[in-house]
């Protein structure tokens, strides 16, 4: 009898330990199918070509497919309900912009918390954005602009790329701080943008450099600054606006790869180890740099910090302003 009570407890402390391990077993054995990236992008353009770059970098690594699905809607909110819903096992990931923590913000209907709905895996790169003007306009530095702006109050327009998008929210944060006075002009998109700035029908505009580029290069546009706290490593012969004009301004939209809340510890280190060492090939620096983008790849503690400090920091500007996408 004793005998058999002895086996009976070995059983139970072996069928406790196998409980505990299975986690754990699980997770060393990830991953074992298909991983998805969803984007909240349609094809072609540059976050898409980031996101099938990492995709291609990371399925050898892991051992399995990593398939981008892009999801386009909503200000970038579809893509991330869809992420923000799905098991947090680490087999669907967002590829996430800086619209993750401001779309909350500016929409009424939104089903997720940028900071409690995720998980940061790593902040994979900032998009440079830089601060041009037409041409024609007097000026030829951020103090100029600055002093001619407030030289003459509401004669100066910016254009975006829609309302609640970074670039208007960049313009924004630029009138606050510099105490200038500009009237939003908001677009469907850079390119309609682009196209009036270029014609003279608006003055300003804070826009991607990848955008931009072509039309600096034809002497179209002229730049003034990039919006980074930090100089530019594509580009770091060009001063940042805080350092020209507006002391203290910083704006960094980002791209960074998140889960969803409560995935497992070991699942996302293993995402950013391999993600870390995929961001340090030349090829990819190289690619990277071709596109307007400044490499980040920081841990997912870091990435958290830089989160919740940007969700603060727009939630700010979006509350003075009073923007309402919806």
């Amino acid at each position: 009898m004793a005998n058999l009570f002895t086996k009976f407890a070995s059983a139970l402390v072996a069928a406790a330990v196998l409980g505990v391990a299975a986690p754990a077993i699980a997770q060393d054995g990830y991953p074992n199918k298909p991983i998805r990236m969803v984007l909240p992008f349609p094809p072609g353009g540059v976050t898409d070509l980031l996101a099938r770059a990492l995709a291609d970098k990371l399925a050898p690594r892991l051992g399995q497919p990593v398939i981008v699905d892009n999801k386009p809607g909503a200000g970038t909110v579809l893509a991330s309900d869809i992420v923000a819903r799905a098991p947090a096992d680490g087999y669907t990931l967002l590829l996430a912009a800086s619209s993750l923590g401001t779309a909350p913000l500016i929409y009424s209907k939104v089903n997720y918390d940028a900071i409690k709905s995720f998980t940061p895996v790593t902040q994979v790169a900032s998009v440079v954005h830089v601060l041009v003007v037409n041409p024609a306009l007097p000026v030829k530095s951020v103090k100029d602009l600055v002093e001619y702006a407030r030289a003459n109050p509401g004669k100066l327009n910016y254009s975006s790329t829609g309302t609640g998008t970074s670039t208007h929210l960049e313009g924004e944060l630029f009138k606050s701080m510099a105490n200038a006075y500009m009237v939003h002009i908001p677009y469907k998109g850079s390119g309609p943008a682009l196209t009036d700035l270029v014609a003279g029908e608006v003055n300003v505009m804070f826009d991607a450099l990848g955008s931009s580029s072509p039309f600096i290069k034809a002497d179209k546009l002229r730049v003034l600054a990039v919006t980074t706290a930090k100089r530019s490593e594509s580009i770091p012969e060009l001063p940042t606006v805080a350092e020209s004009g507006v002391p203290g301004y910083e704006a960094m939209p980002w791209l960074g790869l998140v889960a969803p809340a409560g995935t497992p510890a070991p699942v996302v280190e293993r995402l950013h180890k391999e993600i870390a060492a995929i961001l340090k090939e030349p090829d990819i620096r190289e690619r990277f740099k071709g596109w307007g983008l400044d490499i980040i790849g920081n841990t997912s503690a870091e990435f958290t910090t830089f989160l919740r400090r940007d969700v603060d920091q727009w939630a700010r500007v979006i509350k003075k302003a009073n923007i309402k996408a919806d």
